[in-house]
């Protein structure tokens, strides 16, 4: 693990692992996870010469900094650290609310992007029911830690399937979300109420894209997916079949696979050093 103090007063910690003969690849978690999230992705990609970035997003994991009060601000934290690390342009990829959050990248820094994986997201705004719901989950972690919210995101998180075999993978979930700071957990839950619509802008995408879903994923079904494939012209499709939420811990092998094959099609010169 290695840290940085980025302009905006957040302190990053982040991976960074394996050589760049291809091109840089940099992952964002989703809520209410960590870096270790992307750890059969990070490893898989290093082996197979990809340098691979994988941070804790402010106020998660090993990462702190003032409260985010919109995804614009881990966007901002994303491009410090490419910038800190001498990264010009770079596959960013994002599962779940890290999806949204490469949305907002992508949408305020067009120019640094070769490359998207947009995994289990969706792109439309918040409701106004699901305003108040995100609010009041916010409150509720800091008023009651994050145990027992995250027993009971658990089996939406991931399939029926995964907790009844992979009980590894179902424990590696739980205690993610267990550890997870209730401070930034409640912030990104408020930020992500308040984000605004990416359908528009990620018509204008003109970079590899990558979309990937599990297809028995109860936040983000097939559907979602399907509407992301269709605003992106020229993206992939990628149903990983038994998977829920977490198709990329859930299947790694088949995701890493899924992956893996893309990016290889991203040529090397899509990207430079700062």
């Amino acid at each position: 693990m290695q840290t940085v103090l980025l302009p905006s007063g957040a302190r990053i910690a982040y991976d960074d692992l394996g050589p760049q003969p291809k091109i840089p690849v940099l992952l964002v978690h989703g809520h209410p996870f960590d870096r270790s999230m992307w750890g059969p992705q990070a490893e898989h990609l290093a082996r197979n010469g990809h340098r691979v970035v994988v941070p804790d997003l402010r106020g998660y994991g090993d990462s702190t900094g003032p409260a985010v009060s919109g995804l614009e601000d881990f966007a901002e934290d994303l491009i410090g650290l490419a910038d800190h690390l001498g990264l010009g342009r770079f596959a960013l990829g994002g599962l779940s609310m890290g999806g949204q959050i490469v949305m907002q990248t992508v949408r305020d820094y067009p120019e640094r992007i070769a490359a998207l994986l947009l995994a289990d997201t969706f792109a439309e705004p918040e409701t106004a029911e699901g305003k108040v719901v995100r609010n009041q989950a916010a409150d509720r972690v800091l008023a009651e830690g994050m145990t027992a919210y995250a027993d009971e995101l658990l089996p939406k998180m991931v399939s029926p399937g995964t907790l009844r075999s992979k009980t590894e993978v179902a424990a590696h979930v739980q205690k993610m979300m267990r550890d997870a700071p209730a401070t930034g957990a409640a912030a990104a839950l408020r930020a992500r109420a308040k984000r605004p619509d990416y359908r528009d802008s990620l018509k204008q995408v003109s970079v590899p894209t990558l979309v990937a879903v599990g297809s028995e994923d109860e936040f983000t079904p097939v559907a979602d997916a399907q509407l992301l494939h269709r605003l992106v012209a020229g993206s992939e499709l990628a149903v990983l079949d038994g998977a829920g939420h977490l198709p990329n811990l859930e299947l790694a092998a088949e995701f890493n696979d899924v992956f893996g094959r893309f990016l290889d099609q991203v040529r090397p010169d899509h990207a430079e050093e700062r």
